[in-house]
């Protein structure tokens, strides 16, 4: 049930930037109710921290009270509190620590396991209390490596305490007592928390002018855990080199893939052969129907190579990363043909959706313009998304890029709607004057019919796979994957079978004799969209 809070919560948090740590604390205190917790206290917490707008409320109350019947939900949303509100805690440094790790937490929830790769990277100069660096799902057999070196940290106030500076895994259970913690005590340092898994603290690192430590963990565990680094020390600046390896290991061999997405490199395969079959068959049709074949056939066969080799680069990425904990270059090829797919998956729909090349051989002002600003944010987009695949938490910008990557997927899904709308008013208003209603029916059908399709598949891959992300367990990760690709593939068998190279095409030839009932058709409101 929490899960499908976080993901019915998520479209809330996205309109209240402000209040999103706010709407994150209610649904933590909501979860940790089911797991019995002292309702007073829970009520305590809530009641201060209730900082939402009104409608942010009224969303909260309608999606919890209709999923639970447990009184603490409705008591806590409540306009009307019978307790009076208790004073804030006095020290407001510790305020704004758990104001950040809830916002951390917040990427906890909503980040999508790591793909685990063996990971090196920077930190220089940096203040932040909390650094998330993976998240990763372990079987029984799981170990957590981390080697850091060169470690400074600088403070302006005192000299700083190694033991109130460490690195500790925590699972998504135990994130919502940490938190509570946190707010009751105003002094709290998560690496004291009796919650977490405490790997190690800088007291453990050797003497400078080294500062250095290396050690592998067993998870016995098995869980989806994150990786955290914690500064408790007030300004204070932390500088060092940190490399991680979080993996399993299956007969003595090492797995760096998540326990839920090892499944990946097989899948990736099995889909890209399915696409190259597609490919033969799309090829073959076309040679059977030369003269009925246009430039948009030639472009959907392109699209058709792109996806196959996006897919086989997939496959090959995943499979790297899972035997060896790096991509060999598999990763910049996936991020090439991945581009080139994505921009060419978007120029067919929009394409399609203006009748260019097989009702008229030009584009209007208007349907240039919207692929003047497909294109670009296509490119914006892909770039949003290497930095995301790339790097990881662990850098300042992670958030920003992500919120950059839904903004402009959005935006492109939109605007590839419009030519479709379009092509269909103009059916509409063409059937009322050229007299060739069973003709104009016929293409009304059909671009209201891919409408729908283009609907649903951006619906489903949008929503409906980020739901099963969220829903599904820890070890099925994998299975948003094959739903994604199952869709897209039955996406473009739909499009590809609809739009086909056909001479005698069932929705342009039609006899005189369908002319009265057509037009019969026409004057019927079910066109409308």
């Amino acid at each position: 049930m929490h899960r499908w809070l976080y993901c019915r919560l998520s479209w809330e948090m996205m309109l209240y930037n402000e209040q999103i740590i706010w709407c994150c604390k209610v649904l933590y205190i909501c979860v940790y109710v089911k797991q019995q917790v002292d309702s007073k206290k829970a009520y305590r917490i809530v009641n201060y921290n209730k900082r939402l707008t009104s409608s942010a409320f009224k969303s909260l109350y309608f999606t919890i009270t209709c999923h639970s019947s447990h009184p603490i939900f409705s008591l806590f949303l409540s306009p009307y509190f019978p307790h009076r509100r208790p004073p804030p805690p006095e020290n407001s440094k510790m305020r704004i620590l758990a104001k950040i790790l809830t916002a951390v937490a917040l990427i906890f929830l909503f980040t999508d396991p790591a793909t685990a790769e063996i990971k090196t990277l920077k930190i220089r100069s940096d203040n932040r209390p909390m650094i998330l660096f993976e998240k990763f799902g372990f079987t029984h057999t799981g170990f957590v490596t981390v080697a850091i070196s060169s470690v400074s940290v600088t403070s302006s106030l005192s000299q700083p305490d190694p033991s109130r500076l460490g690195f500790f895994l925590l699972s998504e259970e135990s994130l919502i007592q940490v938190l509570l913690e946190l707010q009751q005590n105003p002094n709290f340092c998560v690496v004291d928390s009796k919650f977490i898994s405490l790997l190690f603290t800088f007291r453990d690192l050797s003497p400078p002018p080294q500062s250095s430590f290396n050690k592998t963990y067993p998870v016995t565990y098995p869980n989806e855990y994150s990786l955290f680094f914690a500064n408790c020390n007030p300004q204070s600046l932390v500088t060092m080199d940190v490399r991680t390896e979080l993996y399993n290991t299956d007969n003595g061999d090492k797995d760096y893939l998540p326990a839920g997405l090892t499944q990946l490199p097989s899948l990736y395969f099995i889909f890209s052969i399915a696409y190259l079959c597609f490919l033969g068959f799309w090829i073959s049709l076309c040679l059977k129907n030369k003269l009925s074949v246009h430039r948009i056939h030639l472009l959907m066969g392109g699209l058709l190579v792109m996806k196959a080799l996006n897919l086989i680069c997939a496959a090959e990425d995943k499979h790297y990363v899972k035997v060896t904990g790096t991509p060999h270059g598999w990763d910049v090829l996936f991020y090439i043909f991945q581009f080139i797919r994505v921009v060419l998956l978007f120029t067919v729909i929009v394409l399609i959706g203006t009748g260019w090349s097989f009702l008229k051989p030009f584009l209007q002002e208007k349907e240039k313009k919207v692929l003047m600003i497909v294109i670009p944010l296509q490119v914006l987009a892909n770039v949003a998304s290497i930095v995301i695949g790339e790097t990881g938490p662990f850098i300042k910008d992670w958030v920003t890029w992500n919120q950059v990557f839904l903004l402009v997927d959005i935006i492109c899904c939109c605007a590839i709607i419009f030519p479709i709308v379009w092509s269909i008013r103009s059916l509409r208003e063409t059937s009322k004057t050229d007299g060739k209603a069973a003709r104009n029916l016929a293409k009304l059908t059909l671009f209201r019919q891919f409408y729908i399709v283009v609907i649903g598949y951006l619906y489903f891959t949008r929503i409906v796979v980020f739901a099963l992300k969220t829903i599904a367990a820890y070890k099925y990760q994998w299975v948003s994957s094959a739903a994604e690709e199952i869709a897209s593939l039955v996406f473009y068998l739909v499009m590809f079978y609809m739009f086909r190279p056909v001479e005698k095409n069932e929705y342009f030839v039609l006899d005189d004799e369908d002319e009265e009932a057509a037009e019969m058709a026409l004057r019927d409101e079910e066109f409308e969209l």
